[in-house]
């Protein structure tokens, strides 16, 4: 009786709301716009969990976060001990906390889920690794005794960073080869400082530097070096997490006028550049006053909230679907809302106009109506004859997804393709085609979420581990 009297008062404890900039303010600034848990509502939000017997939350998690144990030790008030259960199988908490889309993960198949809110896991993985980096305490976990055997990890992406992480806790020797100055990937080029500071990346870079993975930086392989002279140099396998970088387009008439970016080039700018603080920084990048982001993704939604920081008067989202089908986070939906962008949704362009200078200045679409599902289960828009309108503007942001960069694979001989030139790899091992290359992330999937390309280099270091030491 007491037991289930106990876990009434779980249930009933609503779920906590997280702090954030007021709308009217963060849309001209680009600080972070959660604030994060105080220790108090953390500690409130951990004791809603009711510890399930089999719980589901772990299955839903693609690095195997023992949930209900740092959970357990954050509404115990010990803060340090969760962040360290944490950081047993993800080196990345305060990025996950932060990005993961958790609402179609851990926290779908949360219990409290079926009847209310679940609980808050990301929020609460913030607020543990956020409380650990403020406190200073920061530890550094043992190694396994050093196997001599050398990895070299090809980008300093999500994939890249976990995967290093793991293989020098088992004992080698792990170097990271970075093509850009900075370290993190999409987490540092592409996702914008209010969603996701780069002090966090930073900060989380600097820790696996300190478990002892040595980074290099401005240094593309497949352009300075290719997988072959790193084997030369001794490495004993290499790991491709390069991601999917190269820009998609529309393909439609008036593409090359002045003022049309594709996501990628945009954000950064914006973001790794600092365009948003030119001419501090030498980063020029068209702030127009009427900007349209095509797509309704993450990166769409990226791009039209920086579009209103760096000034623009109308920042609109142009999607051919309905706000339902769109594939962003609910939350970042909502926050692009909250800001004031205009969403035209049923909407499709068909062309670019463009002023006697060459830059853009209008958009010709089409409206759209939803016909039957189509292979990615949402429903297929279909344009409506007639129903062609411009909309003007005098920047373009084309976020509707990126392909794989083609350099790795030309200098990589016998390193097998797919038909969109993606890796093809065995979905277990990360194994290629090639002896002791592996790969994993955006590279093999196509765009993707962070999460799931931290599991795929989680489940290829075991794979590298077992093969350079023959077992």
């Amino acid at each position: 009786m007491d037991k289930e009297e106990k876990k009434e008062k779980k249930e009933k404890i609503p779920r906590q709301k997280m702090p954030e900039q007021d709308p009217k303010a963060r849309v001209r600034n680009f600080n972070e716009v959660p604030l994060g848990f105080s220790p108090e509502t953390a500690m409130l939000e951990a004791k809603r969990c009711i510890m399930c017997k089999k719980p589901g939350c772990v299955a839903g998690c693609p690095v195997d976060i023992d949930i209900p144990a740092f959970i357990k030790l954050i509404a115990g008030g010990d803060f340090i001990g969760a962040a360290r259960k944490l950081k047993e199988t993800n080196v990345l908490p305060a990025v996950c906390g932060r990005v993961c889309p958790q609402e179609d993960q851990c926290e779908k198949v949360c219990i409290l889920g079926k009847k209310g809110d679940p609980v808050a896991i990301g929020r609460l993985e913030r607020f543990a690794a956020d409380y650990e980096r403020q406190s200073g305490q920061i530890s550094i976990p043992g190694k396994a005794p050093s196997t001599g055997k050398r990895i070299a990890v090809v980008g300093a992406g999500p994939a890249g960073l976990t995967i290093a992480g793991d293989l020098v806790k088992m004992g080698h020797d792990v170097t990271i080869f970075e093509a850009l100055h900075k370290s993190g990937g999409v987490l540092i080029y592409g996702i914008p400082e209010f969603r996701l500071p780069k002090a966090i990346v930073d900060a989380e870079v600097d820790y696996m530097q300190k478990l002892g993975v040595k980074v290099v930086t401005n240094f593309p392989v497949g352009r300075l070096k290719t997988v072959d002279d790193l084997f030369a140099e001794g490495f004993h396998a290499v790991f491709l997490g390069v991601g999917a970088g190269a820009p998609v387009f529309m393909n439609i008439p008036g593409e090359n006028f002045s003022g049309i970016y594709s996501a990628n080039e945009y954000l950064t700018r914006s973001n790794l550049m600092k365009a948003y603080a030119f001419p501090e920084y030498d980063t020029p990048i068209a702030v127009g006053k009427n900007v349209c982001v095509i797509g309704g993704g993450n990166v769409a939604m990226d791009s039209v909230r920086t579009a209103l920081r760096l000034g623009a008067e109308n920042a609109y989202i142009v999607y051919r679907r309905t706000e339902k089908e769109m594939p962003a986070r609910i939350e970042e939906v909502h926050h692009a809302q909250e800001e004031g962008v205009q969403f035209k949704l049923l909407t499709n362009p068909i062309e670019y106009l463009g002023n006697e200078k060459g830059w853009v200045k209008g958009m010709v679409c089409q409206q759209m109506e939803l016909g039957e599902p189509d292979e990615s289960g949402r429903r297929r828009p279909v344009p409506m004859k007639g129903s062609e309108f411009v909309i003007e503007c005098d920047t373009v942001v084309v976020a509707i997804g990126t392909m794989a960069n083609p350099v790795l694979q030309a200098t990589t001989p016998g390193l097998s393709v797919n038909k969109w030139g993606y890796i093809v790899i065995n979905e277990e091992t990360g194994e290629t085609s090639r002896k002791g290359v592996y790969a994993g992330g955006d590279i093999v999937t196509g765009s993707a979420t962070v999460i799931l390309a931290m599991g795929a280099g989680r489940k290829a270091a075991s794979a590298i581990h077992n093969y350079v030491m023959g077992l």
